[in-house]
């Protein structure tokens, strides 16, 4: 059973930067695809976009040109940098795997101050 990992998470100013990282315990390598989701307070949890074994990505609109999806399949691990941060960003990020998700982590609370 692979068991996902949020990190990186923090305050940041408006129009500031942050890389979050989402590491597998287990090899994600049958996985074809990892997600990006996101929970502001009093909202649904709001899929923020995807990455492919082989790198291809997808993305919601409010993020495409901002935010950028990576991974290091031989670390097991998925990247994401947000850049240009806009207090509408405020939310705690998840991954998860795709097409079958496994047990969500504890996400990592990202702030953005207007």
């Amino acid at each position: 059973q692979v068991q996902l990992q949020e990190s990186g998470g923090g305050l940041v100013q408006a129009g500031g930067s942050l890389r979050l990282s989402c590491a597998a315990s287990g090899s994600l390598s049958s996985r074809s695809a990892m997600a990006w989701w996101r929970q502001a307070p009093g909202k649904q949890r709001e899929w923020v976009g995807s990455i492919t074994r082989d790198g291809s990505t997808n993305y919601v609109p409010s993020v495409k040109g901002r935010f950028i999806f990576s991974r290091d399949n031989a670390k097991n691990t998925v990247y994401l940098q947000m850049n240009m941060l806009k207090p509408e960003d405020t939310a705690i990020y998840y991954c998860n795997t795709l097409p079958v998700p496994v047990s969500w982590g504890q996400g990592t609370q990202v702030t953005v101050s207007s």
